[in-house]
């Protein structure tokens, strides 16, 4: 995941908490939505943070942070943000992780398998 989100996010902070568990907060680059690009867009600050997991690092937990832009369309004033499909479907962990999860006996509940 790291390689594919760092291409479209920048790591804006790490933070520890406790002893077992680490933060990375990203903030996606400011780059107009290609869906949108006929349109005049203006930053217009960010969505709710979305908070996933990720593969332990040292054994710490590591939990992904990611704040995505919202841009106002001048023309109609409506909102718009790009969709990144950067959790496993119905959960809150990174695909691979999940992948990885789904091979372990009783960690995913059937209906995320």
């Amino acid at each position: 995941m790291l390689q594919e989100i760092f291409e479209y996010f920048d790591l804006v902070g790490i933070k520890e908490v406790g002893a077992n568990q680490l933060e990375l907060s990203l903030d996606e680059k400011p780059i107009n939505p290609i869906v949108h690009s006929g349109k005049e867009l203006v930053l217009y600050g960010f969505d709710e943070a979305v908070r996933i997991q990720d593969f332990p690092i040292r054994d710490r937990s590591v939990y992904f942070i990611v704040r995505r832009k919202k841009w106002r369309d001048k023309d109609n004033g409506k909102i718009y943000s790009t969709r990144w499909d950067l959790t496993a479907n119905g959960t809150g962990y990174a695909k691979k992780f999940a992948d990885f999860l789904k091979e372990l006996p009783g960690h995913l509940p059937d209906k995320f398998q």
